[in-house]
């Protein structure tokens, strides 16, 4: 507390010289008595301006290149060129306007520094320059926003018939992966049924579900389309998979979706990358709590034959935990016992009716 109040004092007294030097400075104008000389200073500044331009763009073209292959990593998706193209080409025009009015602002405050004979040419309008760098930009704009707009709605539209479906659920703090089994339609969840068992919510009375199976990490085979379907169960979180370039939100209460195809598998890319412990990752790169940090998941892209032996090996959910599809099937046979003969037929429990009793 009394180092505060030591800075609030100093602080304090700072503001108060500011003050009286910028009273005397008025007063000074006032009375007539002003000189406004300009000093080294003025010069100093000037060529300093030019020092902050040549060193910093020289700085950042070293730390460009040093840094180029840790913010692009290598592309292992179809879309992933198009992606990188359309990046690239997005950076090139917005890098060379940049350059371009950094270098005119700090050329002309060198060059049009002041000095006492020189008076400033007063150009208030043009018409002509007002349209050139108005619909320049513009339709530059509209060009790139167009071809981001084509991109996004083609890897967010409908996924070819044939992809691998499975579902990414994020939750604090850590994903969850679901695959649909053998009928490969994935089944009914619902939120009502989270436990410690049954962390995603299966709905067993649904038969779409009860072959359905979660896994420790993602598989992928290569050169097939994936789908990823999108979900959150707490708060936002966001499937971040770099070398696939694929981003997309997991919002609660709003499934998303996207899709791409794999082209490298992990054993290729750890011979590419000369690492032999190289992972494909999804991570979250929203900071969504305290345990943001251990939101990751190791991604394997498999040749397909080896993804349709591993998808063999799997286990469904049900299998795996027999006790809650046992209670499933005791709440259905209760139904069953509960509901009234009719003259026409026998009740029958549709995996509806069991769900809406729970």
């Amino acid at each position: 507390m009394t180092t505060l109040s030591i800075v609030l004092v100093l602080a304090l007294l700072l503001v108060v010289f500011g003050l009286l030097f910028r009273l005397q400075i008025l007063t000074s104008i006032f009375s007539g008595s002003s000189n406004r000389e300009v000093g080294v200073s003025n010069r100093v500044n000037a060529i300093l301006f030019m020092v902050f331009l040549l060193g910093g763009g020289a700085w950042f073209a070293w730390s460009f290149v040093e840094n180029f292959d840790k913010m692009n990593p290598p592309i292992a998706s179809v879309h992933g060129l198009a992606t990188d193209k359309m990046f690239w080409v997005s950076m090139a025009i917005l890098g060379v306007a940049f350059v371009l009015t950094q270098v005119l602002l700090f050329w002309y405050s060198y060059r049009y520094q002041h000095k006492e004979n020189r008076r400033a040419f007063f150009f208030p309008h043009n018409n002509k320059i007002e349209v050139i760098w108005t619909l320049i930009p513009a339709i530059v704009m509209a060009a790139l926003v167009f071809a981001g707009w084509k991109e996004w709605t083609r890897i967010t539209g409908p996924a070819p018939k044939d992809a691998v479906v499975l579902e990414v659920m994020g939750k604090q703090f850590n994903w969850l992966v679901r695959y649909p089994g053998r009928d490969q339609k994935l089944g009914v969840v619902n939120y009502r049924l989270i436990d410690a068992v049954n962390e995603f919510g299966f709905d067993l009375s649904d038969q779409n579900g009860v072959d359905d199976f979660t896994a420790g990490e993602i598989h992928v085979p290569k050169g097939h389309p994936v789908l990823l379907r999108i979900r959150s169960r707490d708060v936002l979180h966001s499937v971040y998979m770099p070398n696939f370039r694929v981003q997309m939100y997991a919002v609660p209460g709003m499934p998303t979706k996207f899709w791409f195809t794999p082209t490298k598998t992990t054993d290729e890319m750890r011979a590419q990358t000369g690492n032999p412990n190289f992972n494909y990752e999804l991570a979250c790169n929203q900071i969504c709590g305290r345990g943001h940090f251990a939101m990751k998941m190791s991604i394997i892209v498999d040749e397909p034959d080896d993804y349709v032996a591993w998808f063999a090996k799997q286990k469904s959910f049900s299998e795996q935990n027999p006790e809650v599809l046992a209670s499933f099937k005791q709440k259905s046979d209760k139904l069953v016992d509960k509901a009234p003969a009719t003259p026409a037929a026998a009740a029958v429990v549709t995996p509806t009716a069991a769900k809406a009793s729970l």
